[in-house]
């Protein structure tokens, strides 16, 4: 007889989702006894890193994580985590041990006793199947609505004494039958829509696009790419994205925008039509009230998303997936004619000196990307220095830039593991500061023990240098809580079996970061003391 147990991994292995990200706890045993020799587990030593790996790994790779958390407080833990993904639009299936059925009823410890509701409304759906038979199925549904548009995370919780129920014949062919579906989701707008899209184009005196994350996600990049170039399209990306939808140094890209209302709609002026391809319109902050568009500009938003489409604040909106319907659209839309071709923004970069330590933040950047290979994939998460990070690493190519979108920190150490462990034919560099880099500090033991060859690199400010930034924005003195003396980074990775170096000047900085994505034994930290640039909208 095949157990629920054998079903679920059979189910997996159908559908090519043979590594586990997890933190076991005794609720979780059942599902992880005799573990599979094809399967690998990714330990993780806090719930919220395990999440932040299947987060970078399931962006990496465009597929579907899986994770595998201790009943209720893991998934406490992990909530901060789930938050990101959601945020990120991250495919992934969470999966939490719960009580054994015959003591839920009474709550004995560890029974999760709101099961569904502990991670709403981070997760899509969140489900405890009634009945040991029914775990194979509402595994295949969980990955159907993780995959569909918006893609995130969803959550299961799963009885500990399901996986040793026998299945009779009928549950069997109930669980091929699981196994076996697939469900696609490549919907193009239908042909009139987007023929009316072609025409307003067309007759715009001055259009721009607008790209966002999905547009990479989606696999929509050479189809934008296409788009801007058939009509000589000026293009921006949307502010604080995740991931990059064009390439940084192509003659037609523009910039990022600004994340707040009046600067991005005083960027747009000029425009008469502005298209928003995979962002929301828009992530805004801080709070910097003015009109949302020009005066006498109009915008069309196309997004996957229907919640994006219903709350963007102004413009039409085209729900479809991205690539589809760009191909359509380029194919409709006319050749720029005599039209002007766009002007490149000139670089504001500062040009980097002798400097001595510690680095500005700029010089330091500028150095980390002199260092690093051409595909190099980038993870980012210091705040206060993504301005000088976007200034000197023009990403070129997709799938090759990494970034929270949810606001929180935590993402980039253990984003930084998973991407590596899904891209382990490319060098992964992480840029993070070292205050955000102890949200997720554990990631570096996952890195050390599974000999993940990560850059990491952390420009360390020694302070929560973008909330400085912030409290001056807001006129928000006294604020306690903001500087971090004491911190040795180096020794913190070394205490858990990364080698690690602090880099004296920018020359010796290029220098580490060239020879550790060259040489992937396994992860290598590199702290560059830096100055404070504030940032600027």
């Amino acid at each position: 007889m095949t157990t629920v147990r054998t079903a679920a991994r059979e189910l997996l292995r159908s559908r090519g989702v043979t590594t586990v990200f997890g933190n076991p706890g005794s609720t979780e045993l059942p599902f992880l006894q005799d573990f599979p020799a094809d399967f690998r587990y990714v330990l993780g030593l806090q719930e919220a890193v395990v999440v932040g790996m299947a987060d970078g790994y399931a962006q990496a790779t465009g597929t579907t994580a899986l994770v595998n958390l201790h009943t209720a407080p893991g998934v406490g833990n992990a909530m901060g985590a789930l938050v990101t993904a959601a945020a990120n639009h991250t495919p992934m299936v969470v999966t939490a041990g719960q009580q054994v059925r015959a003591m839920m009823t009474m709550e004995a410890m560890l029974t999760n006793a709101d099961a569904t509701l502990l991670p709403r409304p981070a997760v899509k759906w969140a489900y405890e199947p009634p009945r040991p038979q029914d775990v194979p199925a509402a595994l295949a549904r969980a990955f159907h609505i993780a995959e569909s548009a918006p893609r995130g995370p969803v959550f299961l919780s799963l009885p500990m004494d399901d996986f040793d129920v026998e299945l009779d014949e009928a549950g069997q062919r109930a669980a091929r039958h699981a196994a076996d579906r697939r469900v696609a989701d490549l919907t193009a707008a239908d042909a009139p829509a987007v023929e009316a899209l072609a025409r307003r184009l067309e007759a715009a005196r001055d259009p721009v696009l607008i790209t966002g994350g999905s547009v990479d996600a989606e696999g929509a990049w050479d189809a934008a790419v296409a788009l801007a170039e058939r009509r000589g399209l000026p293009v921006w990306a949307s502010p604080i994205e995740g991931r990059v939808g064009f390439p940084e140094n192509h003659p037609l890209y523009q910039g990022v925008l600004p994340p707040a209302i009046a600067p991005l709609a005083q960027t747009l002026a000029g425009h008469d039509l502005v298209l928003v391809v995979g962002a929301p319109v828009f992530r805004y902050y801080p709070y910097v009230p003015g009109p949302l568009l020009p005066e006498g500009t109009e915008l069309v938003l196309l997004t996957s998303d229907p919640g994006e489409a219903a709350r963007a604040p102004i413009g039409d909106a085209l729900v479809a997936g991205l690539r589809p319907t760009l191909e359509l659209l380029t194919e409709l839309v006319d050749k720029r004619g005599d039209q002007p071709a766009a002007t490149p923004r000139e670089s504001t970069a500062e040009v980097p000196e002798a400097d001595g330590e510690p680095m500005s933040a700029a010089i330091a950047l500028a150095a980390v990307a002199g260092g690093a290979p051409a595909d190099t994939v980038w993870v980012n998460e210091s705040p206060s220095n993504i301005q000088a990070f976007r200034d000197h690493v023009r990403v070129d190519r997709p799938g090759s830039f990494l970034m929270t979108t949810g606001g929180g920190l935590g993402f980039g150490l253990a984003a930084a593991v998973g991407a590596q462990l899904g891209r382990p034919e490319r060098p992964v560099v992480a840029v993070v500061g070292d205050g955000s880099a102890q949200y997720a500090i554990t990631a570096l033991w996952t890195a050390a023990a599974y000999r993940v060859p990560v850059t990491f690199v952390v420009p360390a400010n020694r302070e929560y240098a973008i909330l400085k930034w912030f409290g001056r924005f807001e006129n928000t003195p006294g604020v306690p809580g903001l500087d971090l003396p004491g911190l040795d980074l180096c020794a913190l990775a070394r205490g858990y079996g990364v080698p690690a170096h602090r880099a004296t000047d920018p020359a010796h900085l290029a220098e580490l970061v060239a020879a550790a994505t060259t040489s992937p034994d396994g992860p290598v930290l590199i702290e560059a003391p830096v100055t404070t640039v504030p940032p600027t909208l």
